[in-house]
């Protein structure tokens, strides 16, 4: 991850305010693709100690946006973090651990870990380092990633490749159908209830948010999320997922409990924002790597609405 705090920083302002309660016009929802509006400022760091439950440690504001060390709330979690995963490698390469969390759970801003094999964790990030995946739209996770892609070694990649295939999946997103939502802004590149609790239309929206946002921030990797969907959503989705069209058979590729195959990746309790842009992607053919002669006709004839309820089925289920 070539790139430095500050141009990280930088980064974060330049992009356009999400999380509409309606989409008015062509191109990816704003709600799937969160990015901060343009006067977006950080809270400063006033020096307290942060905590989390069941933790020992405790981290400041800076420390925790250190993009060079990844805060271990649990150690008891997972084996040890390769240096790659905990420090990366100044002045290129960013700790993996602070983007995806120490063991990989990250958060609907970037991909889980979990349940993916090191071969595909591999195979992803050449994709990321010849182009092959990209977004729809500008992100800065993405950037981010391109560039810890390019700078990595075989090493290095390998290392900790092996170490979140190691970690045994589990599940960390409640999935709730609903027709209202607490309305919602962009914080650091996800969406955040807005105080004072209001409500607004779900419409066809997917809105996932941290049930504690601090937590969150914090880098908790047992931090928990809430996925709201349009009512009816997760049967619409199994439904679709068990088409009589072959290219709509999830199950296929990805297994019969939707956990994997030597073929494909689980699918299974990843987050339905994430997993949302990886549909609109290979639609888009921002995602051309290895796997989207397959997806590509899955998805050439799927709508939003389409997509919103297989990812929120997917979501639904177990890892």
């Amino acid at each position: 991850m070539r790139m430095s705090s500050a141009l990280f920083a930088l980064s974060l302002t330049s992009l356009a305010s999400a999380g509409a309660p309606a989409q008015t016009q062509d191109g990816p929802p704003a709600w799937a693709y969160p990015a901060n509006p343009p006067n977006f400022q950080r809270a400063p760091d006033d020096g307290t100690i942060r905590r989390v439950p069941d933790s020992a440690a405790g981290f400041t504001l800076t420390q925790l946006r250190d993009l060079f060390a990844a805060p271990d709330w649990h150690p008891e979690d997972h084996p040890a973090m390769p240096e790659i995963v905990a420090n990366g490698k100044k002045p290129d390469v960013l700790a993996c651990g602070v983007c995806h969390r120490a063991d990989g759970p990250g958060g609907p801003e970037n991909a889980s870990l979990f349940g993916f094999s090191a071969e595909y964790i591999i195979q992803q990030t050449v994709e990321f380092k010849t182009g092959l995946r990209t977004n729809s739209v500008p992100r800065v996770a993405t950037d981010l990633m391109i560039k810890t892609s390019k700078a990595i070694s075989d090493q290095d990649l390998k290392e900790a490749a092996n170490y979140f295939a190691s970690i045994k999946p589990r599940s960390n997103i409640a999935v709730v159908e609903t027709d209202t939502v607490p309305k919602t802004h962009v914080r650091d590149l996800f969406l955040a209830p807005m105080d004072g609790g209001e409500k607004e239309p779900i419409g066809q929206r997917i809105i996932e948010i941290p049930e504690n946002v601090e937590l969150f921030v914090s880098r908790d990797s047992r931090a928990r999320f809430i996925a709201y969907v349009p009512l009816g959503s997760i049967q619409k989705g199994r439904a679709l997922a068990a088409s009589s069209d072959p290219r709509l058979q999830c199950a296929a590729c990805h297994g019969a409990d939707l956990k994997g195959t030597a073929v494909a990746p689980g699918i299974a309790a990843r987050s339905p924002t994430y997993m949302f842009r990886q549909l609109y992607d290979f639609k888009s053919g921002a995602r051309k790597g290895a796997n989207s002669d397959l997806m590509k006709p899955a998805v050439e004839n799927l709508g939003i609405d389409d997509m919103i309820a297989l990812v929120a089925y997917t979501a639904s289920l177990m890892p």
